[in-house]
């Protein structure tokens, strides 16, 4: 006889098991719940380290209520009482039997310490995915009055996490993420295509103003045919050769950019139609490698911080390498427009977030830096 599912069975099963951090996470608050006074050992992290709302109201509510006397603690319930009724303010799910089934899951609550650091790792990895994401969507949002501002801005504001993450965990030399980074995505905008066949033949009939872009390079086409001829172009405008349609074609076949079946007749007739101007069309391109740049720069962080194997130190060293690639064009989009925006400004570091301690422990604890 077939199996009959039971009502929201099959929903049941679809639901994923919870991530290592969630079991981190409880062996923490049991321990705290525990030993309270263990708090004193736990900084880096606060109420939004964690990756629940249930779990986030009982350690706001373990961190704000005032430590029980140990002996009573450890005769009654009333301090466990007390951080079910704050926690329930804010997660209305929690009941007394979870309180005490954390305390039970508990292996060793002398490793809170050592549980914390493992939240706080976690809890960096989702805020630079969460950063990463937010580049990606800037740049894919056409309702974004100033593009390029925008993303430059999500940049500035992946760094600063990326800073704060290295304030908490210094990146290790040579540890790079084990992720491999995705490919560039596949240009596909006939816009572009147009765009840049324009600034090829204008810059083709006005060779004399190539010398002023020269802050645009082949990479910024994305075309590989219309970056071997800006190539060409540029090489021609530097050796103060002729420049017209017949004499790049020539230097294009010379560089073998012909050779993947590129028709001859058609280089002639894309490069014969000049419009507009050298510069503005440059520009354009320009913002366009700008913002894919961008774009796979945030995809590049996402892959990274979507593998949960990586450490702290390798999303930093990862994440830096990928930033960099932004601000190489960052730079040269500086020099193509004349403006050179103010440098983001980043808050100093300051002591780690965590609950009172005594003078004595804080001499004897080095205190980490973040934002």
């Amino acid at each position: 006889m077939p199996h009959t599912p039971e009502p929201d069975e099959d929903d049941l099963d679809a639901v994923p098991p919870p991530q290592p951090v969630f079991h981190v996470e409880q062996a923490l608050l049991g321990a705290l719940l525990l030993d309270p006074h263990r708090l004193d050992d736990v900084n880096g992290i606060a109420a939004d380290s964690f990756s629940t709302a249930a779990h986030a109201a009982l350690y706001a509510a373990i961190s704000t209520l005032p430590r029980p006397d140990p002996a009573e603690h450890a005769k009654n319930t009333t301090w466990l009482d007390r951080v079910l009724a704050t926690a329930l303010e804010e997660a209305r799910g929690l009941t007394a039997s979870y309180l005490h089934a954390l305390v039970q899951v508990c292996p060793w609550p002398r490793h809170a310490p050592a549980y914390a650091r493992m939240v706080e790792a976690e809890h960096a990895r989702r805020r630079l995915l969460t950063a990463a994401e937010r580049l990606v969507h800037t740049v894919h949002d056409a309702s974004v009055p100033h593009p390029v501002q925008t993303a430059l801005a999500e940049a500035d504001a992946l760094a600063a996490v990326v800073d704060d993450i290295a304030n908490r965990f210094p990146p290790r030399s040579g540890v790079l993420p084990r992720t491999p980074a995705p490919p560039p995505t596949a240009a596909d905008d006939t816009e572009a295509v147009e765009e840049e066949q324009l600034l090829l033949a204008t810059a083709t009939a006005r060779p004399d103003d190539i010398d002023a872009v020269r802050w645009l390079i082949p990479n910024d086409l994305t075309l590989p045919l219309h970056a071997g001829l800006w190539q060409c172009l540029t090489t021609l405008a530097r050796r103060d050769e002729p420049i017209d349609p017949v004499t790049v074609l020539w230097e294009a076949q010379q560089r073998g950019l012909l050779d993947d079946g590129a028709d001859p007749g058609e280089v002639l007739r894309m490069l014969a139609e000049p419009a507009g101007s050298v510069e503005h069309w440059a520009e354009r391109t320009l913002q366009r490698s700008l913002l894919a740049t961008a774009e796979h720069t945030g995809r590049r962080v996402e892959a990274y911080a979507g593998d949960s194997a990586n450490t702290p130190f390798q999303l930093v060293a990862g994440a830096r390498r990928a930033l960099a690639d932004i601000a190489a064009v960052r730079t040269r989009w500086q020099h193509a427009t004349g403006t050179t925006p103010p440098q983001p400004r980043r808050a100093a570091p300051a002591t780690r977030a965590g609950p009172p301690t005594t003078t004595a422990a804080h001499a004897a604890r080095p205190t980490r830096a973040t934002r």
